[in-house]
Formats: structure tokens, sequence, C-alpha cells
């Protein structure tokens, strides 16, 4: 477990991560400070100490950070990409305009870490996800009662070799794999629209006898205090729609939000959900 320096700031998205960090700061005792973007629901954070704000007015977030005494900033949870408006900047927006907007055009790597440089310009220090919840972490092994078939375990090896293609370029974190077959890999509409998807994929389209596997790991090189992976049930209710077999994740790189409620989620719907160990870099 990171040790405290000082408050966090939690830069809040969407999902349960978010709200999962926040709770175990209160439980703890731990000063926080939550900061919601303009566009970002997190009524889970109500009664608790928030900042809601534009992103055009950094200058007026590093303030309040300051004089809540923040030293550390984590990222949790999903953002979509703002559409800045010049006229609402503030001083230091304006100062950082340019930097930002060419952030914006990169890959969600690329891009978070490029605004995490900022933050740590500022002087903040900026942490994991998987250092404030350690046990949020996928353990290896099956994890549930029904054990992936050897044809599912050559899918989901050939789904991340996909995976790590395509983190290679900064694109996503996860694809569903069938027969050898690749149904479909992740973008930035994310998880929940691939296994859309892969549920639209006409059975012409198929070959063999496997339903499919998603499997979802880090991208090579990635920075892991920014966005590393995340299955929780919500996951295992739309792998069930898309009629594959189960899910595969990379043991030690992928956040399982709720690893009991996810694991009865995933028997109860006749999924397998694996941690499966990643592949030597």
């Amino acid at each position: 477990m990171a040790e405290p320096e000082g408050a966090l700031a939690l830069v809040a998205g969407t999902g349960a991560l978010p709200r999962l960090i926040a709770e175990d700061r209160r439980r703890r005792g731990l000063p926080l400070l939550v900061v919601r973007f303009e566009g970002t629901s997190a009524p889970w954070a109500e009664g608790m100490d928030v900042l809601d704000l534009p992103f055009e007015k950094p200058g007026r977030m590093f303030k309040a950070m300051r004089e809540k005494r923040v030293t550390q900033i984590c990222f949790a949870g999903a953002m979509t990409r703002p559409k800045l408006d010049p006229l609402r900047l503030d001083l230091k927006g304006v100062a950082l305009i340019a930097k930002a907007l060419t952030l914006l055009r990169k890959g969600d790597d690329g891009m978070l870490r490029g605004f995490a440089s900022i933050f740590e310009d500022e002087g903040f220090r900026m942490v994991g996800a998987h250092e404030l919840l350690q046990d949020l972490l996928a353990p290896e092994g099956v994890l549930g009662a029904l054990q992936p078939s050897d044809l599912d375990r050559e899918d989901a090896a050939r789904a991340a070799t996909v995976v790590a293609a395509l983190g290679a370029v900064d694109v996503g974190q996860a694809a569903v794999v069938a027969s050898g077959v690749c149904l479909g890999v992740e973008a930035v509409a994310g998880t929940d629209a691939l296994l859309a998807e892969v549920a639209r994929v006409p059975a012409r389209l198929r070959v063999g006898e496997a339903k499919g596997v998603l499997l979802k790991a880090p991208k090579p090189g990635q920075d892991w205090r920014l966005d590393l992976p995340a299955i929780g049930p919500d996951t295992v209710a739309r792998a069930a729609e898309a009629g594959i077999a189960g899910i595969a994740v990379s043991a030690g790189g992928v956040l399982i939000l709720g690893l009991e409620e996810t694991v009865a989620a995933a028997d109860a719907a006749g999924l397998f959900l694996w941690g499966r160990a990643p592949d030597p870099q």
C-alpha cells in the first residue's frame, strides 16, 4: 500500500474504481479531494470534499489542491476526451492549451502520460490505483468454477498477441478471439463497445467450435499509474450477452473491481474467469 504523503487528489471518471478508492480513503481516515471535471457523473462523492470545475480551469484546480495540502494525484475511472473552449481558459489554461491540444491527439497512454507530466511539473506525485488498492490486481489461476478448455487457452494466447500488437501503437487493451479468429479489438469506445460489436458478428464469419475469449492486458511499456485495464460484474454481463465462453485477464496487471462479485457473476453466467500468467516480454 502506498504510504500516505499529505492529501490525495482523486481525478474521478466513471465506473466503480474511483468510488472504491474514495471509500477506502474515508474508511482509513486519510485526507482526500475528489476532482470532478465538467460532464463527469460521480454521485457517490456527495458529502465528500469535492472540487467541480471545467477542464479549462487548471489554475483554479492547482490553487485548490495546494490549499488542501494535496501531494498525490490519482487518475481513476473512464473519462471522455474534452472539447476545450478557448474562451473559458484561465491564465494557466492559456499557458497549457497548446500542449493540451497536442496531447488530445495522442493514444490513451501517450495522452495520459502527457497530462500526468503537467501535474508533476506542478510538484504533485502521480500514484496508480493499484498502489492504493493492491488487492484489486487479478490473481493468477482460474478464479471461478469453470475451467477454460484447451481451445479457449489457445484463443487467449492469440488474443494476447493481438493486444500486444495493438498496445505497441497505443490503441487498446482487449481483444476477442474464437477458434483463432479475431472477432473484435478494443479502441477508443472501450470494452463494452467491443463486446457489443462481437455480439453482432454473423455466424458466417465465425469458424470452428469455440465461442470466443475476451483477453485484457496492459499495453507493452504502459505507465501502470495511468489507466490500467479493469473488469467487473458489468464486464461479465456484457461478455455473456456477446455469447463468448469466458474472460482471461493478465494476472497482476488487470484490476478486478469486486473480485467476489465478479467471480459470482461469471459462475452464474456460465463463463470462465481466468487470471492468465502474462507472456514474457
